[in-house]
């Protein structure tokens, strides 16, 4: 069959020749089905007369189709017409990368550019087992828009010019007519093992990839001689040119992955090719920094300090502050620890445990704004392993090597999380589903009994063995660990929801509690010492870098070090894994009259309260800045700096703008702050022990609130604030919680849970509380709209905060607004907003949560 202009193949009307090579000829064609141009490759006839080669060709082909990545070309079609077999793709208006190499070394804001996107493609494929194995500038393509589209995914075939010793290996397709040219064409972009005729994987994909990089950033090819014999072995045995030598201005991160790119052994090459897209990413996301070090060969009389020298030296600065901060003032006495770092992405670490053999280490990483997954890694090694599970946290691995798993863990407060207990073997076996609802649990010695704390929107319980409860809280409970002789469960006792303040307590099998050390403003991490007579925890006064304590079962503690960061277990031998984090809360608001969502963030720790009508905004800095104590803050709408209220943590903002309504860290009291002119001043608590929420009724001289008096559960209370004291509403046990209930625009109403399950409207002048229709379990209000007949309700624990409007008469919902974190990256879920009445303005905060795990080795 003879393909010209004019002629048809199959359905398509061929219109022009595009290219040629070694798989065969490249035509443009009509589709006039559905009238549009495309692409046809129509296969040369000495790979059609071998049907098992179409066979592969066709199964490749369609694997290839199903990418569906916006980085790879899209496959329409693959066909038969007269004997002649084709395949139908995209027709795609741009250059390939060859030609855009014709003028040299590309800038590097461009480079990056195609280059995140080629990587984005190449691990999207690996993720679905395919390996193009033919990857090189003539095989990518850019269009006028800067969109890169990979092409031929899986059409490498055999090279039959007697390259390969090995029958099997896949040598990539000829790109030039003449024999030399199909060699130095394709040779200079083979992984050295393709070289060698050994098998491939996707790591072989990553070593072309680095030599077109290598390329783009020098203008040269990373592997070139005078013979294609020549080419391979320099593949197979020699280093290209430093790339600093040839342009110098190339950022040092960019160079680093290049080269690890083209590491000779596959092994020293990334373990996922999605790792080494984040890894480029991030060089782009931050090319501007990276720029301003300069080369990293520059003139020996250049005195500022190269990326390269100052990135080698920001972890060895902190260890060496870590160090120094460890030992305070126990220098001298004892050996300095050695801390190895054991991760490397960005993201954070919700939990990490030593594996039974003391050397394997499990843990759960949440990378890049994805669902926390399980890992492994060793020390020896700076990869991890991920297990093919879906979203899994380790909770627990018993002696045995019996795994405790958190599947779908995900964030229920600002620390709380749960998730479906699972049990698995670190061997791999699919996990067993066990209990839902559980925020944290711990295999007991025997490796039978589990010690487990589910968590509710009522608070915590603490049972061991599973169904004997132990101990109950409205807080939460944190860290559970029996002890080595399987009596006792250690814990982290926090009081407050949505607040790290804790004790650390024991409770033994008959329910009998002890308070051993605290309260502590922040706390987080326990684990038995390795003799079993101490328990180790960190905590801090205040910043979030803890410090590293111990304490035995009759009460006496120690410092063991300053500024560790969270302690996730230790081993039988003494070592530790801590989890170095950065944790800030931000605040995003979208103004009235503004199109687009700024970031408010003030301090360290910044979480929005309430908005006004007019956009002034209440907010609190809980964290370091806050002082341990909390600091209230008022944003006005002019543009203005927040003003500093004062101390404890914001609750409300009157109606009227007068009043700031807040309570103390350990919500013992309710305070008013003056926002302009006035005193603060307490308000009256009559026989209330503790507080849960407080809300201005809109009048702005009464309040809602949740709390409790001494012997009585929590529930609802109205008080007006120049008179009277409190006021319950509703029966013991109903309608509390320790988020903002709402009130109707009319005063008559406020928002609550149910006695067991649902939400009501309960009147604050007397009557039967109204069911809410339509309510879904996980919701919670956040706002009446102005009329008083819908609700703003969304779910607290999703990272993208999906807000919908209830109709209260016919539980009818329709989306609102999808409230999403600018950078995903260690961002926890929308745990907050407020929205003005009239629904112009709104804000919302969530905490940003950035960890790397360490081994510490020589603890006392």
């Amino acid at each position: 069959m003879t393909i010209a202009p004019g002629s048809r193949l199959g359905p398509y009307e061929i219109l022009a020749p595009l290219g040629a090579g070694g798989m065969g000829e490249v035509w443009s064609a009509q589709d006039p089905r559905l009238g549009r141009e495309v692409a046809i490759k129509v296969l040369p006839d000495e790979l059609s007369s071998d049907r098992e080669r179409v066979r592969r060709f066709e199964r490749e082909a369609r694997a290839a189709s199903a990418l569906n990545h916006p980085n790879i070309v899209t496959i329409h079609e693959v066909g038969q017409d007269g004997g002649r077999d084709f395949l139908v793709m995209e027709k795609i208006d741009g250059s390939t990368l060859r030609e855009l190499l014709v003028e040299g070394a590309l800038p590097a804001r461009r480079l990056l550019l195609i280059a995140c996107q080629i990587a984005d493609g190449l691990a999207r494929a690996h993720e679905e087992g395919i390996v193009h194995r033919d990857l090189k500038p003539e095989n990518v393509m850019v269009t006028k828009d800067g969109f890169v589209k990979i092409l031929d995914f899986g059409l490498a075939r055999v090279e039959e010019r007697g390259m390969a010793a090995n029958p099997a290996t896949q040598a990539p397709t000829a790109t030039s007519g003449t024999a030399a040219g199909i060699v130095l064409g394709t040779v200079g972009y083979m992984s050295p093992e393709q070289a060698s005729g050994k098998a491939l994987d996707w790591r072989s994909d990553q070593f072309s990839f680095g030599s077109i990089v290598y390329e783009m950033a020098t203008g040269r090819r990373a592997f070139v001689a005078n013979t294609a014999a020549e080419t391979l072995s320099a593949i197979i045995r020699e280093d290209p040119e430093p790339i600093a030598s040839l342009n110098p201005r190339a950022p040092a991160p960019l160079r680093w992955t290049i080269e690890r790119c083209l590491a000779k052994s596959p092994e020293d090459r990334y373990v996922s090719t999605r790792d080494l897209a984040r890894d480029l990413a991030s060089v782009r996301d931050h090319l501007s920094e990276a720029a301003t070090s300069g080369p990293s060969v520059a003139a020996p009389s250049r005195r500022r300090r190269p990326l390269a020298a100052a990135l080698v030296a920001v972890p060895i600065l902190a260890a060496i502050a870590a160090v120094a901060f460890f030992l305070g003032t126990r220098a001298g006495r004892r050996p300095i620890p050695s801390f190895q770092r054991l991760t490397f992405r960005r993201g954070y670490i919700w939990s990490a445990r030593f594996a039974p053999d003391g050397k394997t280490i499990v843990y759960g990483g949440i990378w890049d704004g994805k669902p926390v997954q399980l890992f492994s890694t060793r020390p020896a090694s700076p990869e991890s392993n991920a297990f093919s599970l879906p979203s899994a946290d380790v909770l627990s691995i018993s002696g045995s090597g019996e795994l405790a798993l958190s599947l779908g863990r995900r964030y229920v407060g600002s620390w709380e999380t749960g998730g479906t207990l699972a049990r698995m073997a670190l061997s791999g076996n699919a996990p067993r589903e066990v209990a839902e609802g559980v925020h944290s649990a711990d295999w007991a010695p025997n490796g039978t009994d589990l010690a487990v704390v589910y968590l509710s929107e009522t608070g915590g319980r603490l049972e061991y063995p599973i169904g004997k409860t132990l101990y109950e809280t409205s807080g939460w409970i944190g860290n559970p660990r029996v002890s080595r002789d399987g009596e006792l469960v250690a814990f982290l006792d926090h009081p407050l929801r949505n607040d790290d303040t804790g004790s650390v307590v024991v409770v033994d099998r008959s329910g009998k509690k002890t308070v051993l050390s605290g309260p502590w403003p922040s706390t987080q991490g326990l684990a038995w010492a390795p003799d079993g007579k101490e328990i180790w925890f960190t905590a801090s006064q205040m910043s979030i870098v803890r410090d590293l304590r111990s304490v035995t079962l009759s009460g006496r503690s120690r410092l063991i070090g300053n500024s560790i960061g969270t302690l996730h277990d230790v081993s039988a031998d003494g070592r530790a894994l801590i989890g170095r984090d950065s944790v800030r809360a931000r605040m995003v608001a979208l103004l009235s009259g503004e199109s687009r969502e700024i970031d408010l963030s003030w301090l360290d720790n910044t979480i929005p309260a309430d908005i006004s009508r007019d956009g002034e905004i209440l907010f609190a800095e809980e964290g370091e800045a806050g002082g341990g104590v909390g600091a209230v803050y008022l944003r006005k709408n002019d543009g203005s700096p927040p003003v500093r209220l004062g101390d404890g943590y914001a609750l409300a903002l009157s109606p009227d703008k007068k009043w700031a309504l807040t309570a103390p860290i350990n919500f013992s009291e309710l305070n008013l702050l003056p926002t302009r002119t006035g005193q603060a001043r307490k308000v009256e608590r009559g026989g209330i022990e503790s507080y849960q929420s407080a809300e201005f009724l809109p009048d702005s001289r009464r309040i809602l609130f949740a709390g409790k008096e001494r012997g009585h559960r929590a529930r609802l209370y109205v008080q007006d604030l120049e008179a009277g004291g409190p006021r319950p509403i509703t029966p013991e046990g109903v309608g509390a919680i320790f988020r903002r209930n709402v009130i109707s625009p009319n005063g008559r109403f406020a928002t609550g849970p149910g006695p067991e399950k649902g939400y009501f409207l309960y009147p604050l002048e007397g009557g039967s509380p109204v069911p809410i229709p339509g309510w879904e379990e996980g919701e919670i209000p956040i706002q009446f709209t102005d009329d008083g007949r819908s609700l703003y309700v969304y779910r607290p624990q999703e990272t993208v905060a999906r807000v919908s409007l209830l109709d209260l008469s016919s539980g009818r919902r329709t989306p609102w607004k999808e409230l999403k974190p600018f950078d995903p990256a260690g961002s926890s879920a929308v745990l907050s907003v407020a929205i003005a009445p009239d629904g112009k303005s709104y804000v919302y905060g969530h905490a940003q949560m950035l960890s790397d795990l360490y081994l510490v080795e020589g603890l006392r």
